[in-house]
């Protein structure tokens, strides 16, 4: 793993190329998936089928091979060990518990002359939700989309997932019926989202779509939005670690790991004003990594995109890791707290040397669905604001819009629009 210092005379070539890890080829692939999501919404469940033989690896016969049966979801449920069955059951409760508190409320304000004004929130009707296969299979990603939605009030959910040689994790469909979702389709890819975001003969045309994927998922939602609505474009897994002498060396290198572990494209960078502890961590990454089921992905990632910065003080580290805004940011200082207030940029903030990143994923109750590749300069985590939308609200009494009338139809006026003017001051007494 490369070992940079901010006292280095090329460091901020060396930082410069840090900061563009989530840089993703969407140009590259946008006319091949421009072609799938018009074949999908052109030719709907024919394309589909043809999609799948092409990319999955078997070939749906009937419209109802492309579905996931409810007793297959509850036959999952069922089988699977109860010991793993209680955990995911914990996982929902504390995911479900957590966005209950995310939740906004309508409101309604009266003025002395008695205009009201207000917000109404309302749940979108319909949410598609992409899960990923193909490397490996996610149920936590099923819980982390599935629940703010059901929180929200979403009355149909929809759910896509590639079925590689049509086979499903047994975890995922037991997750599903947990969740209570009916509506699972075995179809991946820029497919799914051209699926639910222009409908075909089995699945639902939905008004958001949310959830990762690869390249081409990303794309795709790029793509369709504003057919409907998406929760973001999110690029391969990433952490970032800000250390002080504190810190163990153990515990950074493992949860270095545990990001790169995802894929050869995640990003880990450890920032820290210690500079022993540099070395240090890079020994136990090696010595760790042979431990790992997922040795050759982590290794590529951590020799190609990872990183240990040494800093002379803790207010260049946090800076630096401000510029990256990373998915996920573990504080391993003596005092994280203290340090809180200059953290501006970060999906999640992991505070202390016990709140692994890992915990976040599955059981902590936050989301996991977050932005990558400096995207946390401007996104959110998801969450159950993704399933609702915002009405303003408005009444104005007479007496109301005399006091304000006035001044709104000068405005109109003076943009030209005469019949805003009129509508107006025709009300005026």
């Amino acid at each position: 793993m490369k070992i940079l210092s901010t006292n280095d005379e090329n460091f901020q070539t060396e930082f410069d190329e840090l900061l563009k890890r989530g840089a993703m080829d969407i140009d590259g692939v946008t006319s091949i998936v421009k072609g799938l999501l018009d074949e999908i919404k052109n030719e709907g469940n024919s394309a589909l089928k043809e999609h799948i033989a092409k990319f999955d690896r078997w070939t749906p016969k009937e419209d109802e091979d492309l579905n996931v049966s409810i007793d297959d979801m509850e036959k999952a449920y069922k089988n699977i060990d109860a010991t793993l069955r209680d955990a995911l059951h914990m996982a929902y409760d504390r995911i479900e518990n957590y966005h209950q508190k995310l939740m906004p409320k309508s409101w309604f304000d009266y003025e002395k002359n008695g205009n009201m004004l207000g917000q109404k929130v309302t749940a979108v009707d319909s949410a598609g939700l992409y899960i990923p296969g193909g490397k490996a299979a996610y149920p936590s990603s099923l819980l982390m989309n599935a629940i703010p939605a059901i929180v929200a009030g979403v009355e149909e959910i929809v759910v896509c997932t590639p079925a590689p040689d049509n086979e499903l994790n047994e975890l995922l469909l037991a997750a599903c019926h947990l969740c209570k979702v009916t509506k699972v389709f075995k179809v991946g890819g820029a497919s799914a989202i051209g699926s639910m975001a222009y409908g075909t003969e089995s699945i639902p045309k939905v008004d958001v779509i949310t959830g990762p994927g690869n390249i081409f998922v990303a794309t795709a939602k790029k793509l369709v939005y504003g057919e409907v609505n998406i929760d973001m474009i999110a690029g391969p897994s990433e952490i970032g670690i800000l250390a002080d002498e504190s810190a163990r060396e153990d515990f950074i290198a493992i949860d270095l790991l545990s990001q790169a572990e995802h894929d050869e494209m995640a990003s880990s960078i450890l920032i820290t004003t210690d500079a022993s502890l540099a070395p240090k961590v890079a020994t136990k990454l090696e010595e760790l990594l042979g431990t790992l089921s997922r040795e050759a992905i982590a290794r590529k990632s951590i020799e190609e995109r990872g990183a240990i910065i040494i800093t002379e003080t803790m207010d260049e580290a946090i800076k630096l890791m401000n510029q990256i805004a990373p998915e996920h940011l573990e504080v391993l200082t003596k005092n994280p707290m203290d340090l809180l207030g200059q953290i501006k940029h970060a999906g999640a903030i992991f505070l202390g040397a016990y709140t692994p990143e890992p915990i976040g994923d599955y059981i902590a109750g936050p989301n996991h669905t977050l932005p990558t590749g400096g995207t946390a300069k401007f996104y959110s985590p998801l969450s159950v604001d993704h399933f609702l939308k915002k009405s303003s609200i408005i009444s104005m009494t007479q007496k109301g819009l005399n006091e304000i009338g006035e001044a709104c139809a000068l405005i109109a006026n003076t943009e030209g629009l005469t019949a805003h003017e009129a509508s107006v001051r025709m009300r005026l007494s």
